[in-house]
């Protein structure tokens, strides 16, 4: 029955579930990256390579003929629970050029230093016509330290992107401006007025953050949405192949 929870806590860590409301501290972000990538998810196809893939939290979102994960071996969490089918050296992808049909790629690009060497890899092994489906945070704290090393705006990604000749297909944003903040609040409260035994954590959470996050949730759906301040870009870009128009999605609003 143990092992049930457990499974079932770290599931809804990153999914917008009941038990994830109750117990989730970063249920506002997590959820605005789930319903997001869940929207976007239909745009990867075949063979598909997921980028920094840690426990391969958003797996089950995607219908692909083969799913394979790559992460880097030292980085600033423990690899002991995660789900990495191949390493890689921080500059090297180890695959041949075009192996994959799509790739995907949530919560790394800011981890890494190099990111103009890592996406020229990413895209040599990207099949022509191919698609790439990124999330990267605007509004966080430093994380994975000291393996944390930038931010982005929604321009500043989409130019980087575009500079190594990506084309943009879809933008999105996670959370509003009034949302962004309530979560911010619960991630000072969990990480830095609770204490630091996890499970004191997890037994505070539903009694002092839940309510918040409702709150949160509530006042940002009635008041004006402004999406100037979020967490989280949410971008497909493709790489180039002849004959095949770019529809361009130019919302930047999402729930």
């Amino acid at each position: 029955m143990l092992k049930i929870l457990k499974a079932y806590y770290n599931k809804s860590r990153f999914q917008p579930t009941f038990f994830g409301l109750l117990f989730n501290p970063f249920f506002i972000i997590r959820r605005g990256l789930y319903r997001n990538i869940a929207d976007l998810s239909g745009s990867m196809r075949g063979r598909m390579l997921d980028f920094g893939c840690g426990s391969k939290p958003y797996r089950e979102l995607f219908q692909v003929d083969e799913y394979i994960g790559t992460d880097i071996e030292v980085s600033g969490h423990d690899h002991a629970n995660e789900d990495i089918d191949v390493y890689y050296d921080g500059k090297h992808l180890p695959f041949a050029d075009a192996s994959f049909d799509s790739i995907f790629s949530s919560e790394v690009f800011e981890h890494i230093f190099n990111l103009p060497q890592i996406l020229d890899e990413l895209y040599r092994v990207l099949k022509p016509g191919g698609h790439l489906l990124v999330t990267v945070p605007f509004v966080w704290d430093e994380h994975e330290i000291p393996y944390d090393f930038a931010r982005y705006t929604s321009f500043g990604l989409t130019h980087i992107l575009r500079e190594k000749g990506l084309e943009l297909v879809s933008a999105k944003k996670t959370t509003n401006y009034v949302a962004t903040l309530f979560q911010m609040w619960n991630a000072y409260v969990y990480q830095h007025i609770f204490p630091g035994n996890k499970i004191i954590r997890i037994a505070l959470t539903p009694i002092f953050i839940m309510p918040v996050t409702v709150l949160g949730l509530f006042i940002s759906w009635i008041l004006p949405a402004n999406y100037h301040f979020f967490h989280n870009n949410v971008m497909v870009v493709r790489k180039p192949a002849a004959g095949i128009p770019v529809n361009v999605d130019k919302s930047h609003e999402s729930a």
